[in-house]
């Protein structure tokens, strides 16, 4: 009976309905990307192998070190911004999709630069520049924007899905067709024309136009203003998230770069989750602060709790049977994986309240601090790195990003007085079996 009451009063609470539906749109979508996008991912490595997806992964890894870039860290701002005064909407989506289309710019001449500092092979070069090319198209992320700060992520939805299984069409095509590897740089391209192209169409479905967006001076200033710490620390992000694999292939090999690639591909897939979470519930945070501080804790509280336990009761069936999903999935050629999976998936805990104690920092305005604890944690990756994976391979690579996420996203918060609360509420939610409290928002 009580049950029956608290879900009809659910129901009639619009507000939260707003929110769940939005949550579950989000959510049915990176499930569904999960589900094909993954094991079309397995099957591309599969015919690939260890030694050709090894290379593919490196040029995927070393354009992730620039394209935090091409983000300019707008994106919590700009939705905070638009949820503030939607009337300012033509304005703050103009200059940021000007300001991002820069980034992307930018991104493509620093590669250009940096790839005849490298010592890779022509082909190696041309994976980078291809795979590179897609953050021109993923300026129009913008609109994204519009429609997480009007919780309407249905239309984002609808575009993600179209792009998925178009890629996913085509790459099953080419693994039939036995398609060189360059090929398949030229995916991830067209992945992101498709995934702009179909922003573009829902945004005007809803009687918008990008034709209206107008650049403006002294939005272009405040908000690069707000977001050069969160610049800095996507470019760090990236660095701990990425600079691994670039490492391995300089110190070991492409072969043992597949290696790695295939566990941390299977321990990542699960990163979505945070990210959808965090994005819808966000406004619901901030509109809590307005309301009172009580009510605003209480849900960042609530939001760490479901973080650190979803991340938790994924990392331990995934330790435990990490070698036979390896060798399910990917089959014999890439049995190191296992026991590099069995390590990473940890850093899944540290990931998922990172993710989530981001936006927190944001809604404070402590970006600084949040690139001050990413700076850290990448820098902590970095010299583990250079000590462990000359003795232990891919498993010392492992060690450092776990070791590094727990620093960067759990211990650096209780360093600074400002940030010391998000380190006890992240506490109380690692400890949440012995405290009597609900998850719920």
């Amino acid at each position: 009976m009580n049950i029956a009451k608290k879900l009809g009063s659910l129901k009639n609470n619009q507000g939260v309905m707003k929110y769940l539906k939005n949550t579950s749109w989000l959510l049915g979508e990176k499930i569904l990307r999960m589900t094909i996008g993954l094991f079309v991912g397995i099957w591309v490595a599969r015919y690939l192998g260890p030694e050709r997806f090894g290379l593919f992964s490196y040029a995927q890894s070393f354009v992730a070190l620039f394209s935090a870039i091409a983000t300019l860290g707008l994106d919590g701002i700009v939705i905070r911004e638009l949820v503030k005064d939607e009337n300012q909407r033509d304005k703050l989506l103009g200059t940021t999709f000007v300001l991002k289309l820069g980034g992307a710019i930018l991104v493509l001449s620093l590669l250009i630069i940096s790839v005849f500092f490298q010592s890779n092979d022509f082909q190696t070069n041309v994976l980078i520049l291809v795979i590179a090319s897609a953050t021109v198209f993923q300026s129009f992320n913008v609109i994204d924007f519009y429609f997480q700060s009007k919780v309407l992520s249905k239309f984002v939805v609808y575009s993600n899905v179209l792009s998925l299984l178009l890629s996913s069409i085509i790459k099953i095509i080419l693994i039939l067709n036995e398609a060189p590897l360059i090929v398949f740089a030229y995916v991830i391209l067209f992945d992101s024309l498709v995934l702009a192209s179909g922003f573009i169409y829902f945004y005007f479905q809803n009687k918008l136009s990008t034709f209206a967006w107008q650049f403006d001076k002294k939005w272009a200033l405040s908000l690069l203003k707000d977001s050069w710490p969160l610049i800095l620390s996507g470019l760090v992000v990236s660095m701990y998230m990425k600079i691994d694999q670039v490492m391995i292939k300089n110190m070991l090999g492409s072969y043992e770069v597949g290696q790695y690639a295939a566990a941390v591909r299977l321990s990542e897939v699960w990163y979505f989750i945070p990210m959808v979470i965090t994005s819808s519930l966000f406004p619901a945070i901030l509109n809590a602060k307005k309301l009172s501080k009580k009510l605003y804790y209480s849900r960042v509280q609530k939001l760490y709790d479901l973080m650190a336990w979803m991340a938790i009761a994924i990392a331990i069936p995934m330790t435990f049977l990490s070698d036979w999903v390896v060798h399910l999935l990917y089959g014999a050629q890439f049995s190191a994986a296992g026991s590099v999976l069995m390590i990473h998936i940890w850093s899944a805990v540290f990931v998922f309240l990172g993710v989530a104690s981001s936006k927190w920092f944001i809604a404070e305005g402590l970006q600084r601090y949040s690139f001050y604890r990413t700076l850290t944690g990448a820098i902590f990756n970095v010299g583990l790195n250079l000590v462990l994976i000359p003795q232990y391979g891919v498993y010392g690579a492992a060690i450092a990003t776990l070791v590094s996420q727990i620093i960067a996203s759990y211990l650096f918060n209780v360093i600074n007085k400002k940030s010391r609360i998000t380190f006890a509420l992240h506490s109380k939610a690692l400890l949440l079996p012995f405290r009597k409290i609900g998850i719920k928002f």
